[in-house]
């Protein structure tokens, strides 16, 4: 069997061993974040924020959702990065945009975060401090979720059918997820230009 072959039959087992019932409640938090007219902040780190630059963009087009992605201004990043330190930079970006109970926190990663060993911290203290907050927050996340997944409201585990591709499987299915969301027929406003173009 190919690379190619084993890879794509993985990327099936993934899809097929993931809980609808999760999504559908990350929908539910969506909706009702929609009809609050609260705000959605999305962040993840390296292809996480990748996906979140992309998602926020679809939220924004597809939904009305009034969404941002906190890495996406290089230099604020940058500037908080150098003066404050890595683990701290979505917390005080969160802080200044006066995240409250109206919002959503909406955070992607690979393996969901460990505070004892301190991976993705940016990310655990966001969630943390999100929860604090009253904030909803939903994790699109890997492995068994981590310690995003004991502090969202919602969590989406992508599961790991093969810890050598860990990586790969779960971001590429981590896109399947947040696309289904935002053309979920529960959040969506506005036809995408190409659906549009098929049916004018």
């Amino acid at each position: 069997m190919s690379f190619s072959s084993d890879f794509l039959k993985k990327c099936c087992a993934v899809v097929e061993a993931l809980n609808p019932h999760e999504i559908e409640e990350a929908v539910r938090v969506l909706s009702e974040l929609k009809e609050r007219e609260g705000r959605l902040f999305i962040a993840g780190s390296g292809g996480g924020a990748g996906h979140a630059a992309h998602a926020t963009a679809d939220f924004r087009k597809l939904c009305n959702i009034e969404a941002y992605a906190p890495y996406d201004n290089v230099p604020e990043l940058t500037a908080r990065v150098n003066d404050d330190g890595w683990e701290t930079t979505l917390v005080n970006w969160l802080k200044v945009s006066r995240l409250s109970a109206y919002d959503c926190l909406l955070l992607f990663s690979v393996g969901g975060g460990d505070s004892e060993k301190r991976i993705s911290a940016n990310l655990v203290n966001a969630a943390e401090y999100a929860r604090q907050m009253g904030t909803a927050v939903i994790g699109i996340v890997g492995r068994d979720g981590g310690a995003i997944a004991q502090t969202a409201t919602v969590s989406v585990i992508i599961p790991a059918v093969d810890e050598d591709l860990l990586t790969p499987l779960t971001e590429g299915i981590q896109s399947v997820v947040w696309h289904l969301l935002a053309f979920h027929p529960a959040l969506q406003t506005n036809m995408a230009k190409w659906e549009s173009e098929l049916k004018a």
